[in-house]
């Protein structure tokens, strides 16, 4: 594991009694070169707004097991974790699975990723074109790919390393299952926050070759609206040149959809606050499938 520490901003306001926020960029084979990546922030009050004091460190976790070491630490925190916590229901009925969420994420759990890639593989082929796919009912308003997709993104892989992970740390999951309620894991999605600002601008890539010019002022338009609090999640980001920078620099984005699954954290966590014992997931949620949060 290594540590990237960020300078600190200076708060301007006495910090609340809120947990820590953090946001966590997820990868089902972590390596070197493409790690899981936590953003740690933290919030403080300000006049008609809640101001999110953020960065006191970013961390990037190598493998799944130091990744899961982290999570069972001791700590408190509310967070966002880009990766689906939960099966399309229609998908689930079909295969004759469990229909509760944590017997079907432990069915699910025992399965080899083969096993998983040849199953969804099946259940498309056996499907009309235009229809190869099951949904939940959050992928249309956050239009996020499918979680059952096995490609680009891989999410199925991503739901299969994670959920375990959360599961064997005894975290909380709201509306889905019930742990230690110091930690708070919630499903985010960073493309939600992104597309707000951008539209269909493409800010990032993995590819070497496709980190352009205009994807790094795609970065850089977006810290600044972010910084300026010009999205719905009634959430400022304040960063230090030095974190700024850090961020516009990582042309993968990973640093930056971190920071994004903070600030939904940093919603979720003023829903809390205000009484929603359901961090802002909706009533009508579907407790298989589960919900992004700020969806």
């Amino acid at each position: 594991m290594r540590h990237y520490q960020c300078t600190l901003v200076k708060q301007m306001h006495q910090p609340t009694s809120f947990p820590p926020i953090v946001g966590i960029d997820f990868s089902s084979s972590p390596t070197r070169r493409k790690p899981i990546v936590v953003a740690t922030g933290v919030l403080v009050h300000q006049p008609r707004q809640i101001l999110l004091n953020q960065l006191s460190k970013i961390e990037r976790f190598e493998s799944l097991a130091a990744f899961g070491d982290w999570l069972k630490q001791p700590q408190s925190w509310v967070g966002a974790f880009d990766f689906p916590f939960g099966l399309p229901r229609e998908l689930v009925e079909t295969l004759g699975w469990p229909t509760t969420w944590l017997a079907c994420m432990q069915h699910y759990a025992q399965l080899t990723r083969p096993e998983i890639r040849d199953t969804f593989a099946a259940f498309c082929n056996a499907r009309p074109a235009g229809q190869k796919f099951a949904h939940r009912a959050t992928d249309k308003p956050a239009a996020s790919s499918p979680s059952m997709k096995w490609v680009n993104p891989p999410v199925a892989y991503m739901l299969h390393a994670g959920v375990p992970l959360l599961l064997q740390a005894g975290v909380h999951l709201p509306g889905l299952h019930t742990g230690d309620k110091t930690r708070v894991a919630l499903e985010g999605y960073p493309g939600l926050a992104a597309r707000e600002v951008l539209g269909a601008r493409s800010y990032k890539s993995d590819t070497p070759a496709k980190q352009t010019p205009d994807r790094l002022i795609a970065r850089k338009d977006l810290i600044h609206a972010l910084e300026l609090g010009q999205t719905r999640l009634n959430v400022r980001l304040k960063l230090s040149h030095a974190q700024r920078d850090l961020l516009a620099a990582d042309a993968s984005g990973d640093s930056l959809d971190a920071v994004l699954c903070m600030l939904q954290a940093a919603w979720a966590q003023q829903r809390f606050a205000a009484g929603d014992a359901r961090y802002g997931l909706p009533v009508e949620m579907d407790a298989l499938e589960g919900w992004i949060v700020t969806a």
